[in-house]
């Protein structure tokens, strides 16, 4: 059982890392660090609820990233 919690949560993290890879690769070398860590802040709502907006997309929901 533990094993198939920490697969989960592995699962869970990767997922988060890919939606905020986008930002950092656009704002990594471009911007300051504070800026950056603003863009991170503000994506990262959107990034967390990842299960969801796949899960609307497997259903035919068409759900798009909250903001």
């Amino acid at each position: 059982m533990r094993l198939l919690i920490a697969l989960v949560v592995i699962i869970y993290l990767v997922g988060v890392g890919v939606q905020l890879a986008p930002t950092f690769q656009a704002s990594w070398s471009t911007v300051p660090a504070s800026q950056l860590a603003a863009a991170v802040a503000q994506a990262l709502p959107g990034a967390l609820a990842w299960p969801m907006v796949a899960y609307h997309k497997l259903m035919g929901g068409g759900a798009t990233t909250p903001t």
